[in-house]
């Protein structure tokens, strides 16, 4: 049987997905699914299989990173062809974070795409470089697999021209510097499926709140991005694992004057310092912050709960009102306090929800009385991915 790969390319991470393929036919869930992490370092696989066995081991790779990259996925299609016979690959989907002003929908690769996308690297300099080098990698490996570029940012092109802009000279605006939003992939799965969930209220106002060690919320009108707390960067918005959220400019412009800290520290400190991890000084893991006892622990669950509501009021404002509101990602689906605490802060806007419905991660928690419809819908990038690939391919 023929399969679609999945790959999600990081800086010392591959995940993967394999998707078995028929005609017109995508299967619900992955043959096989994992990832290789450690690159650079010490890498190791660990993957499951469609029936739950699980699968761990360590590569033996060296090199500079981009050569780990590669032999990496060397390893990765030796393993898939030993661990899942019967499915040959025919085509590779990638998620790419970034895809600018043009591309509002996936696209298969060549070499003049590739060629534009390194061009966006300055845009997403964290994740665009190990997006790309993925692809270089398949296309030395296996140079007859078609591939597909799905864009995180894809999904909120259809936002107005407003949304997306910044309050800076005209001509760096034009350059590129305005506010393009993340997590497309997540949003575009989950919204497909609210028709289902939320029923009429799917092409209402809409907000959707994609909950992880990165988080984001998005604003739909008629299933459609009108509004997204992430903008030029995926470090806007919402505090994060470990990342700071939105940050007052001014307090870079201190941090550089009076503590002496060049970009790389900045970065270092918005990206990987600051968020769960930094306020707590505990942990970035949600799980760990809602286990603990500690007072910092409470503080930092209080503080990311209190940034959704407060970012939950605005994204209302930009889909002119609120029908239904949305949980997804890892914290989203499962961390029932998180969901207590942003719906309390909610409740003069009509939200209400079931406790008992909450507590067990039920797919619709509010009230018969709520005004608003509150869902709980596991995302899927991979599989959306997998989709994507597979109509732009013909499959």
């Amino acid at each position: 049987m023929n399969a679609i790969l999945v790959i999600n390319a990081g800086s010392s991470s591959l995940k993967f997905a394999l998707f078995p393929h028929e005609t017109g036919t995508l299967a619900a869930t992955p043959a096989v699914s994992g990832q290789i992490e450690g690159i650079g370092a010490t890498p190791e696989l660990s993957a499951k299989n469609g029936n739950g066995r699980r699968y761990q081991e360590s590569l033996a790779v060296t090199g500079n990173l981009e050569e780990q990259h590669r032999d990496a996925l060397a390893y990765l299609f030796r393993w898939l062809e030993a661990n899942a016979p019967g499915l040959t690959i025919v085509a590779a989907g990638h998620r790419i974070v970034h895809g600018g002003d043009r591309y509002s929908a996936p696209v298969r690769l060549d070499e003049d795409l590739l060629w534009e996308l390194d061009r966006l690297i300055p845009l997403a300099p964290l994740h665009q470089p190990h997006n790309l080098r993925a692809v270089r990698a398949v296309s030395a490996l296996m140079a007859d697999i078609p591939q597909v570029a799905c864009f995180d940012t894809a999904f909120h092109r259809t936002q107005p021209a407003v949304a997306q802009a910044f309050a800076l000279p005209r001509k760096l605006s034009a350059e590129g510097i305005k506010r393009y939003g993340f997590h497309g992939l997540s949003y575009d799965f989950v919204a497909r499926q609210l028709p289902e969930v939320v029923g009429d209220k799917a092409q209402g106002a809409v907000v959707i709140a994609h909950l992880g060690n990165g988080s984001s919320m998005c604003a739909l009108r008629d299933g459609k991005s009108v509004a997204s707390t992430m903008g030029f960067t995926a470090v806007e918005g919402l505090m994060m694992g470990t990342r700071t959220g939105s940050l007052d400019p001014g307090v870079m412009l201190y941090l550089m004057e009076q503590k002496g800290m060049d970009a790389k520290a900045l970065t270092r400190l918005i990206y990987k310092e600051s968020g769960l991890l930094g306020v707590s000084g505990i942990s970035q893991d949600m799980r760990t912050l809602l286990a603990s006892d500690a007072p910092e622990a409470k503080e930092a669950v209080e503080l990311y709960c209190y940034r959704i509501a407060r970012e939950l009021g605005s994204l209302a404002a930009a889909a002119g009102g609120l029908d239904a509101l949305v949980f997804t990602g890892g914290i989203g689906e499962h961390a029932a306090e998180v969901r207590t605490q942003v719906t309390a802060l909610a409740a003069w806007m009509g939200v209400k929800i079931d406790d008992a419905a909450n507590a067990e991660n039920a797919t619709r928690i509010d009230t018969a009385e709520s005004r608003v419809a509150v869902a709980v819908v596991p995302t899927n990038e991979e599989r959306m991915i997998a989709r994507y690939t597979a109509d732009v391919l013909g499959l």
